[in-house]
């Protein structure tokens, strides 16, 4: 497991990292008269593993729906390297290198695994009539370099067995192992995981976060995560951002945030994680 090293610092820190792949200034969301982010500012480090956290309504999904495009901000910004994101469509978002994951994976209706798989690639060749017709050969390569590298996926989630199985026929565990990988093979800069872990077995979010850990220490793919399970962030995470009440609480290392009691009282009073 990653382990964050511990500076002693307070829990709470300015939103500002060395090297920022992602930036959330002030972003603010409301529906109704319902406030579900107010004034959001948080920075994501290149490289880290960085958690999200807090109780039930603190605005955590609402955040990753603004930041992935899904909702449209009412005030504030997003920013992706050095692309300004802000409501830009979901598509156009992954194009600037941002990719993300759902709770409840999506089915592929009547496609295989592999083929779910080669869905995810980027600015395919074939999807284009001009290169079709006027270079096969480069369309053909790589549709080959798609299929490889799939494969290559497949085989390091330990799901190639299911390459031929129906998309919508595999489990939940499965799906979810399914749901990153294609995720990966879009060759995100980062990559929003919410909530990996709910509903599986306590063996496979074990496997979850193995290979969430390998993907960030053997191709410096950063990670932002949503998640419900406090054991599984707070040993995974580098860093650990905590909502409340659609506003940020703190920020720190897992041991900060842990012993804060801002952070201890949130839950209580949010009624647990």
């Amino acid at each position: 497991m990653s382990e964050a090293v511990d500076h002693e610092v307070e829990a709470e820190e300015s939103p500002d990292v060395d090297d920022p792949i992602l930036e959330v200034d002030g972003l603010k969301k409301s529906f109704g008269g319902l406030v579900a982010t107010d004034d959001v500012s948080i920075a994501v480090e290149r490289g880290s593993i960085t958690g999200l956290i807090g109780p039930n309504g603190a605005g955590k999904s609402t955040l990753f729906n603004l930041i992935s495009g899904f909702y449209e901000p009412d005030a504030g910004q997003v920013l992706v390297g050095d692309s300004d994101v802000t409501g830009l469509p979901p598509h156009e978002i992954v194009q600037r290198g941002l990719v993300r994951t759902f709770q409840t994976p999506k089915k592929l209706e009547g496609m295989s695994v592999r083929e779910a798989m080669l869905v995810g690639p980027q600015a395919q060749p074939g999807e284009s009539l001009v290169p079709i017709w006027l270079s096969p050969s480069s369309v053909a390569d790589a549709e080959r370099a798609n299929l490889d590298r799939a494969e290559e996926l497949l085989q390091l989630f330990e799901i190639d067995h299911l390459a031929t199985e129906r998309a919508t026929e595999v489990s939940g565990g499965q799906l979810k192992l399914i749901e990153l990988a294609r995720a990966i093979i879009a060759e995100p800069d980062i990559l929003l995981l919410d909530e990996p872990v709910a509903g599986v077995n306590p063996t496979l979010a074990r496997k979850l976060a193995g290979f969430i850990e390998e993907l960030n220490e053997s191709y410096g793919l950063t990670f932002f995560i949503v998640e419900h399970d406090i054991n599984f962030i707070m040993r995974l995470s580098d860093r650990i951002v905590v909502l409340d009440r659609g506003r940020v609480l703190t920020t720190g290392s897992p041991q900060a945030v842990k012993s804060d009691s801002r952070v201890i009282d949130a839950y209580l009073g949010g009624g647990g994680p």
